[in-house]
C-alpha cells in the first residue's frame, strides 16, 4: 500500500507528524505538504505561477502552493510510484458541517477522489496538540482497515476527533453534515500606514447540530465519519456501518 499524506497545516505542522508516524508502519508514506499554512483555501489550484518542490531533510517534498497542488502533483507524476490512497490531516481544529467548503484538509483528500479507494481527511477538535495521539489512533484504526471497506468511486470521508484523552471516547458514528449559522460580521482594521482592511470573524455556531449530524456527534464525545461524495445522491451509510462494526474492538 502506498499513502500519499497532505495538510493545509503545512509540512511542518505537528498534526502532519503524528499522522505520518500512525501509518508509517501501515504503508509506505509519502508527504507532500503545503510549505506554509494553507487554511481556508478549499480546493484552489494555483494557476498562476510555477511550483517548485523542496525535498526536506526528512525525505518529505514540501510545496510552495495549497493542499489540492500537493495532491494532484503527488497523483500526476511527483512521485516516483503512484499512491494508492490520500490521507489529509491531522488538521488541528475542526471541519464540520459548512467547514468542508472552505477547508484545504477536506479539498487535498477530494484532490484524491478520483483513485478507486476512499479518501480520508482527519481534523482533531482543538487547536492545542495535548490530545494528538487520540486523533493517530483513530486515523490508524480507520485507514489500517479500508480495504474491507467498499463504497462507490470519489468517496471522501471526513472524520473529526474530539478533543478528548482516548479512554473517554465513546466510540465512532456515521453522520451528515450539520450547518454553522452566519459568522459575525468581519472586524475593521487599520494598519499601522492608515490603511483600512478587515478581519473575517470566526465561523458561526451549529445551526443544525441536531441527532445524526456531525456536530452531534463529537459534542456527545464521538468520532464522526462523516461520507461526502461527488457525482452521487447517495451515501454509502449502511456500508459504513457495517464496516465499522467489523472494526470494532
Amino acid at each position: 500500500m502506498r499513502i500519499l499524506i497532505s495538510n493545509d497545516d503545512g509540512v511542518y505542522a505537528p498534526g502532519i507528524a503524528a499522522l505520518h508516524e500512525a501509518l508509517a508502519d501501515f504503508a509506505e508514506c509519502a508527504v507532500v505538504a503545503p510549505s506554509e499554512d494553507q487554511s481556508g483555501v478549499s480546493s484552489a489550484l494555483t494557476l498562476d505561477r510555477p511550483l517548485y518542490p523542496e525535498r526536506l531533510a526528512s525525505g518529505w517534498l514540501s510545496i510552495n502552493g495549497t493542499p489540492a497542488d500537493c495532491v494532484h502533483l503527488g497523483l500526476n507524476g511527483l512521485l516516483d510510484e503512484p499512491p494508492e490512497l490520500v490521507v489529509s490531516g491531522i488538521n488541528l481544529g475542526a471541519n464540520l458541517g459548512d467547514d468542508v467548503l472552505y477547508s484545504g484538509t477536506v479539498a487535498a483528500a477530494m484532490e484524491g477522489r478520483f483513485l478507486q479507494r476512499p479518501a480520508f481527511a482527519f481534523s482533531l477538535l482543538s487547536k492545542k496538540t495535548t490530545h494528538l495521539p487520540t486523533a493517530a489512533h483513530f486515523a490508524r484504526l480507520l485507514v489500517g482497515g479500508q480495504e474491507r471497506l467498499n463504497l462507490p468511486p470519489r468517496t471522501v470521508l471526513n472524520i473529526n476527533i474530539p478533543d478528548l484523552p482516548l479512554e473517554q471516547i465513546r466510540g465512532i458514528r456515521i453522520t451528515r453534515l450539520g450547518q454553522r449559522r452566519r459568522a459575525s460580521a468581519p472586524q475593521p482594521h487599520v494598519n499601522p500606514r492608515g490603511k483600512q482592511g478587515f478581519w473575517l470573524a470566526v465561523a458561526g455556531e451549529a445551526e443544525d447540530g441536531g441527532e445524526g449530524t456531525d456536530f452531534h456527534a463529537v459534542g456527545q464525545g464521538f468520532v464522526s465519519v462523516t461520507p461526502l461524495q461527488i457525482g452521487h445522491r447517495e451515501l454509502p451509510v449502511a456500508e459504513l456501518s457495517a464496516w465499522l462494526l467489523e472494526l470494532a474492538p
